[in-house]
């Protein structure tokens, strides 16, 4: 895990995703006037230049974010979010790149909080150094799986978690499993959204099984395949995976992940939103 960098990975089609439903929780969190805490358990960085030396590397923001970047008929559902990726560049020319914790900076209120939590020595000091002096933004050098149940329940009384991690090391999956149902049991109302990547098939649907398994209830998974799956192909796709999601998150993804899909897949993907755990009988929506 830290040996890890998202900076080789920004703006990348599972970074599309994952921001784009990030910005639609956000939004619906504040239409109630009370405020909310983002916690994110793996921040990295903070934001992102596609000029570094690991963005020219990979690339792969020019297979995910970069094909949205001109777009004009993107559905009203990315429009926030891709109005964020906007701000962070200020000409016609798409050079940075928001991580989590900057794109939800540019979405929240006066009255929210940000607690951000990275282990990575380099990526922690960006972090410190990309929101040092502001008092709404408080940044831990530290696991942020190990500490989540510490921070909760949040004084707020309502919060988002992001649980974004690397996936590099063997126990990751059994960690975050433990720690998300511990996370629940301190604060049952607040809202999870879990990121996930598609590399192995059988281990990503193991890993649904076992969240299905610990009987937390209203699990919503949206997932988004560029590609087929199969053996030695990589990454082919992505997804999150909320628990307690904001009303109409389940319908607002349906309507955005056809466009998604075919700008970032160019009709070859598939993807799915689907209660994997309902409050109450929900008919799962699966689209090809």
């Amino acid at each position: 895990m830290l040996s890890y960098r998202h900076g080789f990975h920004a703006g990348n089609f599972a970074d599309v995703l994952k921001h784009s439903l990030l910005t639609l929780v956000v939004n619906a969190l504040k239409q109630k006037e009370k405020p909310f805490v983002y916690i994110d358990t793996h921040a990295g960085a903070g934001k992102y230049s596609f000029k570094s030396e690991f963005a020219q590397k990979t690339g792969e923001y020019r297979h995910g974010i970069a094909r949205l970047w001109d777009s004009q008929d993107a559905p009203p559902e990315l429009k926030d979010y891709l109005s964020a990726v906007r701000a962070e560049n200020t000409g016609r020319q798409l050079v940075r790149y928001p991580g989590s914790p900057q794109l939800v900076k540019r979405l929240v209120r006066s009255q929210d909080r940000l607690l951000l939590s990275e282990l990575h020595s380099s990526d922690f000091e960006a972090l410190q150094q990309l929101f040092a002096g502001d008092k709404q933004v408080s940044v831990a050098k530290e696991d942020g799986l190990q500490t989540l149940s510490k921070k909760l329940p949040p004084i707020q009384k309502r919060g988002l978690t992001l649980i974004d991690p690397s996936y590099e090391m063997r126990d990751e999956y059994k960690k975050i499993i433990a720690a998300l149902t511990a996370a629940y049991r301190h604060f049952a109302t607040g809202v999870y959204a879990l990121w996930y990547p598609v590399i192995e098939r059988a281990a990503t649907e193991n890993f649904m099984r076992q969240l299905v398994m610990t009987g937390i209830p209203r699990q919503l998974r949206i997932e988004h395949c560029v590609a087929d799956d199969g053996p030695g192909r990589g990454m082919t796709g992505s997804g999150m995976l909320f628990i307690n999601p904001p009303w109409q998150l389940d319908s607002q993804a349906e309507l955005m992940l056809p466009w998604l899909s075919q700008i970032l897949a160019e009709g070859q993907g598939h993807w799915k939103v689907e209660w994997q755990v309902p409050e109450s009988a929900v008919e799962s929506v699966v689209r090809n």
